[in-house]
Parts: structure tokens; C-alpha cells; sequence
């Protein structure tokens, strides 16, 4: 049997400040716990150093502004190397699975990058599902993200693409950040039915959760046939952790790892540093490499942790059968929308950057394509809290575009150049001729981002 792959970067020299619960020490005790119990040794087990992220992976995903440099260090850029490191490993069928335990986080980063938003800068997952595209052509691909906050980074950057079954539990958003990841946020036009999310209420545990899992999530993914699965590993649902109320155990963690199966992990939030992180960690690699962990325990375990009560069990039940009538009816939703007589969608979008207050204004406008998810103009106005404006144009042209799109999305872009108003940057991402350009509108300069 092939070993689960793993790469540890825990980014000792990289910190949003001392105090915050994204700092160094994060995976400290992590690194411990698994060096001591003597993980790294087992044949069960290979280890991967992480590779650097390069600008042109970063750009084939986000509009960094005004470039890749200014949004990502290089810790996060070696934290998403991470991620691709084990990517290549998996499609080289080196290993059976593997897990990222990487830090800085990004599952709160959007298509557009501005700054930093709830501890992310940049979005490892959806870097690396641009990545195994372009390199290795996987289409379908799901990930289902299981950190106690809605991955709204990850929705946003695959709103609009039905390739990406996108499948995100955590607690519910009216009382947690980011205070999304409703049940009626089900994907763009062209894409509804793909995007699902399960909030949950506060105090759910590992009944609840692999409720979820048995009852709905591992149905939907069998129906969708992915190619791979990865799980954006958020470890935040824990009991003991600072910033959420949910009352998931490391077991847990484990017995739902299990269950899912997913080909790629890799970490996302979870701040109970010291009590909770090495547990839940260990509980993941010891389910990814087949493992025993039935004595898997924290210290201040107690039983009762798992149990649900009837009416939180009754709530989750509800969420899930009008989850199950979203995805029943998905087709017919898509092709309603591929039938109407408009040619664009626009939407209107206000992003908050909590960790840099940054308030950003978006106008999103698709074409709705008869033959492919259609090309996507995102017109972007940021405002920082120094009073600094800035405003930025950017097109994407999906992979899979038809060449109507293709043709059409580049000619935008050549005449937004020409008539580019109060823009300060214009940005061109051509997926699917592995195009990245950004034009300088004070300086009439173009570079191709490489």
C-alpha cells in the first residue's frame, strides 16, 4: 500500500502580530507531538519538503494588486507550495493521500486580493485546483471544507464554475465570522446546485457533524463522481477552540477523515494551539495513513462531548432536506438560466477586510454562454483605512471556454486598455491559454506575469 504524503510548514518567521491567534507558535506543539510520537519514521508515512508557489500559480487563481509580491510573502507562498508539493505527489502516484500542514491559511481569500481577510492573504485550495488543472487536466474536482468558518474565499473564487462541487460545513454565520454560508448561497447562474452549504448551530458536535457526512455529503459526492476530493482541513470546530463554539472532538476528526476519504488535506484555521491542534492532527494523519486511533484522546475528553440534543439534531435534519431538494433540482436551475434572453449577469458584492480594514466595492458581471460557464468581469474599488483609494479592472476567461469567450473576453481587455477611466490597473486572466497580464494605466506599460 502507498503512504500518505505530508509536508509540515509551520512558518516560524512569519506572523499577523505576537498576540494574534494566527502566529508562530500555532503549530509548534504540533510539531512536537508528531515528532515525538515518532510519526515520521513509520513506512506509513513520507515526508515532502514544500516547494515555492510561483507568481504565475498565485495569478492563475487571484488578482493580486497590484501584484502578487505586494499580497504574498514568501511564507505564503511556500504554505501553497505546500499544498502543491503534495499535488504532485498524489498525481505522480507517489503516495495514496497526503495532508498540508501549512500555515498562513487562505480559504477566506478571494478571487480578488486586496489585503489580508480573516487571517488569508491568498487561497492555497484554490491555487492548487487551478494547478492539477492546468498541469495534469482534472476537471471535476470537489472540496469540502470543514473549518468551523464559511470558506467564502473558496465560494467566491468558484462561484460561477459547476466543474467544482464546493461543500461547506461550519457554524452558523449569524453568529460566527464571516457571516456567510447560507443555504440559499448555491452557486452563480450557470453553476447553481454546486455550491452547498450546511450551516450548523452552535454547540454541534460529532453526532451532528457526521450526521452531515453520512447523510448528505457522502451521497451528493458519489453522484458527482469527482475526480479527487480535497478537504480544506479546518480544525477550529474543536471543543476547546478560542474563537467558534462547536463541541467537535479530535476522534472526531478522525472517524469524519475516515469517512470522507479525501485524496488532498490540507490545514486551514483551528487555534486551541496547545490543547486541541496536536490531537486533531495526529487523528487526521493516523486516519489518512490507516492508522489505528481509537485511543485517541485529549486530555480534558469526556464522553458526553459526542452526544447531540434533539432539537439541534432536528434543526441540522431540516437543513439537510432542503439541502438534498437544492441538489435534486440543480440541472433543471442551470439550464433556466442558460435559456433566458439576457446575455450578462451582474452582481454586487461589498467585502469587508476585517484584519486590514479594507472596504471593497465590486460589480461582478458573467456572460451567460450557451456553450461554456462564460467569461467574468469583476470592476473592483477598495478603500483603506488610510483614506487610499484604489480601483482595478480585471476580466478571466475560465479554462474551459468555448472560443467565443476566449475571443471575446481578450478584446474587452484591449479596449478597457484604451479606455480605462479612473482604473488604476487592468488585469487579464486567460485560464485557458495560461495567459496572466496586468496593464499599468498611469504608466501605459503591460507585463505578462511569469
Amino acid at each position: 500500500m502507498k503512504p500518505t504524503g505530508l509536508v509540515f510548514f509551520p512558518a516560524f518567521d512569519w506572523a499577523i502580530s505576537p498576540t494574534h491567534p494566527e502566529r508562530e507558535e500555532r503549530l509548534l506543539y504540533t510539531r512536537d507531538q508528531i515528532f515525538e510520537e515518532g510519526i515520521m519514521d513509520l513506512p506509513q508515512i513520507t515526508e515532502y519538503q514544500p516547494q515555492m508557489a510561483t507568481a504565475r500559480d498565485v495569478a492563475r487563481t487571484h488578482f493580486c494588486v497590484p501584484n502578487v509580491k505586494d499580497q504574498a510573502t514568501d511564507a505564503h507562498l511556500i504554505s501553497c507550495g505546500g499544498a502543491l508539493t503534495i499535488a504532485d505527489a498524489f498525481m505522480r502516484r507517489e503516495i495514496r493521500n497526503g495532508f498540508a500542514l501549512v500555515r498562513p491559511p487562505g480559504h477566506h481569500s478571494m478571487r480578488v486580493s486586496h489585503g489580508n481577510r480573516g487571517f488569508c492573504n491568498i487561497n492555497n485550495e484554490a491555487i492548487m485546483v487551478d494547478y492539477l488543472r492546468h498541469h495534469y487536466k482534472v476537471k471535476r474536482i470537489a472540496i469540502v471544507d470543514t473549518d468551523v468558518h464559511h470558506g467564502d474565499g473558496t465560494q467566491e473564487i468558484f462561484w460561477h464554475d459547476p466543474d467544482v462541487l464546493f461543500i461547506s460545513f461550519h457554524q452558523d454565520g449569524r453568529t460566527l465570522y464571516p457571516g456567510t454560508g447560507f443555504i440559499d448561497e448555491i452557486g452563480g447562474p450557470l453553476a447553481q446546485g454546486y455550491t452547498l452549504n450546511i450551516p450548523l448551530p452552535p454547540g454541534t458536535g460529532d453526532q451532528g457533524i457526521l450526521y452531515v457526512l453520512d447523510n448528505f455529503v457522502l451521497p451528493v459526492l458519489k453522484e458527482f463522481h469527482p475526480e479527487l476530493v480535497v478537504n480544506s482541513a479546518g480544525q477550529d470546530n474543536h471543543y476547546s477552540d478560542p474563537l467558534a463554539n462547536m463541541r467537535f472532538t479530535a476522534r472526531g476528526y478522525a472517524e469524519l477523515n475516515r469517512r470522507l476519504a479525501p485524496d488532498i488535506a490540507v490545514l486551514e484555521g483551528g487555534y486551541s494551539v496547545e490543547t486541541a491542534l496536536p490531537y486533531i492532527n495526529m487523528g487526521i494523519i493516523m486516519a489518512m495513513a490507516g492508522i489505528d486511533y481509537q485511543y485517541l484522546y485529549e486530555p480534558d475528553y469526556e464522553p458526553g462531548l459526542a452526544q447531540e440534543s434533539k432539537m439541534r439534531m432536528e434543526v441540522i435534519k431540516q437543513i439537510i432536506e432542503a439541502l438534498q431538494k437544492t441538489w435534486r433540482k440543480r440541472d433543471k436551475l442551470i439550464e433556466a438560466n442558460r435559456n433566458t434572453r439576457e446575455k450578462f449577469y451582474q452582481r454586487h458584492k461589498s467585502i469587508f477586510y476585517d484584519t486590514d480594514n479594507i472596504h471593497e466595492q465590486q460589480m461582478e458581471t458573467l456572460r451567460l454562454c450557451q456553450d461554456c460557464p462564460g467569461y467574468l468581469t469583476i470592476d473592483s474599488h477598495a478603500r483603506f483605512h488610510s483614506g487610499f483609494d484604489n480601483r482595478v479592472y480585471c476580466i478571466s476567461i475560465p479554462w474551459q471556454a468555448c472560443r467565443t469567450c476566449v475571443q471575446d473576453g481578450s478584446e474587452l481587455y484591449e479596449s478597457i486598455k484604451k479606455r480605462h477611466g479612473r482604473h488604476e490597473y487592468i488585469y487579464l486572466q486567460d485560464k485557458s491559454n495560461d495567459r496572466f497580464l496586468r496593464y499599468d494605466c498611469l504608466t501605459g506599460m503591460e507585463i505578462s506575469i511569469e
